[in-house]
């Protein structure tokens, strides 16, 4: 490769980095207007995501998952609970302990909002070979994982 070709090829990288910050503001703006037609604040919203995502868990088990402080996520399950988006139940071997749930009728609301954008993701998506989407796919989770082992790094420090 000469040095114009890694000159070109270092920009490109970097152009691609910009574009990921592009597609993050972009996707946290939509949270949140998300959130503000759903009266929810950004970290309910994110926590609301994770139950979805993951299925219910005990708050502990949120907490972790969202690097949220135990006294903060106190405040927002007793926001989610009280606007009717989770359930607390019984833990299934634990009586003692609860489990977080969120409540399927409220979820609707929440995946209306976001219509727009997922019938814009199957349209780009369907434009793309399966060979392609499998360079995508494999792009998204080594990017997740560096976040994530970012993430970690950081908590160590």
């Amino acid at each position: 490769m000469s040095e114009r070709d890694g000159r070109s090829r270092r920009r490109t990288i970097a152009e691609a980095k910009g574009r990921l910050r592009n597609l993050r503001i972009e996707l946290a703006m939509l949270n949140h207007r998300v959130g503000g037609r759903a009266a929810l604040k950004d970290a309910d919203l994110d926590c609301l995501d994770v139950l979805v995502r993951h299925g219910s868990m005990t708050p502990t088990e949120l907490s972790r998952r969202t690097g949220i402080h135990a006294a903060t996520m106190t405040g927002i399950l007793t926001r989610l609970e009280r606007d009717g988006w989770i359930v607390r139940q019984p833990a299934p071997h634990d009586r003692r302990a609860v489990v977080l749930a969120p409540v399927p009728d409220r979820l609707r609301e929440i995946f209306g909002l976001y219509g727009g954008m997922d019938s814009a993701l199957d349209e780009i998506l369907g434009s793309y070979a399966d060979a392609e989407l499998d360079v995508i796919l494999d792009f998204l989770d080594r990017t997740t994982a560096a976040g994530r082992q970012a993430t970690e790094a950081l908590e160590a420090d």
